[in-house]
Order: C-alpha cells, then structure tokens, then sequence
C-alpha cells in the first residue's frame, strides 16, 4: 500500500510567498513512504492577473520553480506532482502540470486540454483562460510506484469523456489539482469528483485552492482524495493544510472485477489531437 497526500492552499501573486507556504506543508507531510504528494493548480502564482503570469513562466525543464520542485521531492523522498505553473508555448504558455519522481526527475507533463472560459456570479465574473494560455492536446498516464496515473486539471473534470479515455488507457488513479472557485465548487465540486471516480472506478486525487487572494477570486477548497466506491476517505475542508489517505489496490480491483463497466461499455472515445 502507498500514501498520497493533497495539499491545500491559499497561493498568492509571488513565487517567495507562495515557496514558503509550500515548505511548510511539505515539513507536515505523513512518515509514511513511499508517498505522492499533489500540489494545487496555480500553486507558484495565483491571483496575479492572468495578462501578468506570462512573465513567471518558465521553459520546460529551467527556472528556479522546476529547480526547487525537483530538489525538494529529492529532498523528502517523494513523487511530487506539481499541480499547474506556467511552461512557456511560443508567445503564449501552457497550464502544465507536471510529476516529478523521489530522485527528483521529472518523467511526465500533461498540458490542461480545457480552459475555464465562463460566467461566474463571483467578484471576478469573466473567465477567459483561453486569452493567455495554450491548450494541451494530449491524454497523459503514465506508469508509478502508486498505479498507472492519468493526469487531468480543474476544468477537466466537466468532461467525462477524458475520463473515460484515461480509465481506457490503463489509469488506476487520476489527479485533478483545481483552482475551483468559490460559487462552483460549492455546487459541483463534490458531486464532479465523486462522479468521475465512480464511473471510471479510479481514485480521484483531487487537491484545491482555498479563500480569498490577491485579485479578490475566491476559491472552494475541501480538497480530497475518493476512492473507486465514490467514498471521500480524506478531506481538507478549509484553511491550507494537508489531506492523506493509503492507496488500496486490492479493493480497486475488487471493484472492478465485480462491476466490469469498461467491458461492458458499448461506446468508443475518440480523442481528436489537434
């Protein structure tokens, strides 16, 4: 069995507030190893305002963010998947999330494939992601010490067809680092994540951000990790903190074996890549 963590926070405009609030929940993490910790989407900077993010953006592979990350997860032991950052796209940037192993290698990227561009009766109103950032446009699972990991992000989570791709190729666990506003996540937030668990019989490794920041955007919080029955079997309501649960592969696969839904599936996902 293996230990996951998901970590709440409450990030800022600034790398040097936001490294050190990272630090801290990193100094509380479980023991137990080997272990997955997942950091939230937009945990080196949020609330900057989306025209100004492309300016800590990094390429792929440098910058004091992937240098820090990759030393850190070293440093602790531990698989670290780095929630969101910006990774530089041409003119624009990429909403990357990216896993780095317990030797501090970074062996995989999924760029977010859906951007958050709606209406929300919240002090922002108008999310336009899609004016600054680069879509992805490819599935990512890949093979770890914890089970085959697909890799979605936030808004993902409102297209069960990615899902259902992820869980068709090979995933046993799914993260979901979510900047889930505050008007959203409370009517969603629980009922998205457990749905999407439930249906592809995976664990939802789900970690948010929290309160208010630096633009006035307010967020949901109560990260959490729900296992392949839909059961929340950790959570972090409120405040930044941490929230773990043990990985149980057995019961995974018990679930499956007696509710075979992707072999009796009778429809095909195609996914389009641009």
């Amino acid at each position: 069995m293996a230990t996951v963590s998901v970590l709440q926070m409450n990030s800022g405009a600034t790398w040097a507030e936001n490294k050190a609030k990272v630090e801290a929940l990193f100094a509380q993490l479980p023991a137990a190893r080997p272990q997955l910790v997942l950091l939230p989407e937009a945990f080196s900077c949020f609330g900057a305002g989306e025209a100004n993010i492309r300016q800590h953006a990094e390429p792929l592979g440098q910058g004091p963010v992937q240098e820090y990350l990759s030393a850190l997860a070293k440093q602790h032991n531990v698989w670290v998947l780095a929630g969101t950052l910006p990774i530089l796209s041409g003119t624009r940037y990429a909403a990357a999330s990216l896993l780095f192993n317990a030797q501090g290698a970074q062996c995989a990227r999924y760029d977010k494939l859906h951007l958050f561009d709606a209406a929300v009766a919240d002090n922002t109103k108008q999310y336009r992601e899609s004016r600054y950032t680069q879509p992805g446009s490819q599935v990512r699972v890949v093979d770890t010490p914890f089970g085959r990991l697909g890799m979605a992000i936030c808004y993902d989570v409102r297209f069960p067809e990615l899902f259902r791709q992820l869980r068709t190729e090979g995933a046993e666990l799914i993260s979901l680092p979510s900047a889930f506003t505050k008007v959203t996540g409370k009517a969603h937030w629980d009922i998205l994540i457990r749905a999407r668990a439930i249906e592809n019989q995976v664990y939802m490794l789900a970690p948010n951000q929290w309160g208010e920041h630096a633009d006035g955007r307010e967020t949901w919080g109560h990260s959490m990790i729900v296992d392949p029955w839909g059961v929340v079997v950790a959570q972090q309501s409120s405040g930044e903190g941490i929230a773990s649960a043990t990985l149980d592969m057995k019961a995974l696969e018990a679930v499956r074996a007696n509710m075979p839904v992707l072999a009796h599936n009778r429809f095909e996902v195609r996914f389009i890549h641009e």
